[in-house]
């Protein structure tokens, strides 16, 4: 037999119950048909990248199949045929990934990195403004006009000595 892996999207407004049905469903249909359903993950309601048949999110399901292909081809079928079922994609590959899957590691919240480039927690706050030159006195320094003398040359047009 051959090994296979199938995500389906369900409708957003189904209840969890009800996705757990579909998935007992599907997972009746494989049996049937001398298969065997190796794992199964329940990857949640996520937003959709677009929408399809007017839903913004919908249920992931994901499944590790050994069975042969009659089996995939007939649980697609009843696939089609629910209309509950927004999407499903069949691929067939060589071996079952050890472990969750990459889309279960990435909802983790232990193994993700922290950003810490926006962090601002561990700073000192700062209550009292810094001890140096007042800076009205600095504002009006820089907008007072120079003088010939403290460039050192005359400025002085139209005159000659």
């Amino acid at each position: 037999m051959a090994y296979y892996e199938s995500v389906f999207i369900a409708r957003q407004d189904i209840s969890v119950t009800q996705v757990e049905e579909l998935t007992d469903t599907f997972t009746k249909v494989i049996n049937d048909n001398d298969g065997k359903i190796v794992k199964t993950e329940n990857w949640g309601l996520r937003t959709l990248a677009y929408r399809i048949k007017k839903n913004r999110k919908g249920h992931y399901i994901m499944f590790n199949i050994d069975a042969p292909g009659a089996a995939i081809h007939e649980m697609e079928r009843q696939m089609r045929i629910n209309e509950d079922v927004l999407r499903y994609l069949t691929i067939k590959i060589d071996t079952f990934e050890e472990g969750p899957s990459a889309m279960l590691n990435s909802r983790s919240r232990d193994d993700r990195q922290h950003n810490h480039e926006n962090d601002y927690s561990s700073q000192i706050p700062v209550t009292s403004a810094p001890d140096g030159p007042d800076l009205n006195l600095q504002k009006k320094e820089a907008l007072a006009p120079e003088t010939a003398s403290e460039n050192g040359e005359d400025n002085v047009e139209g005159t000659t000595t």
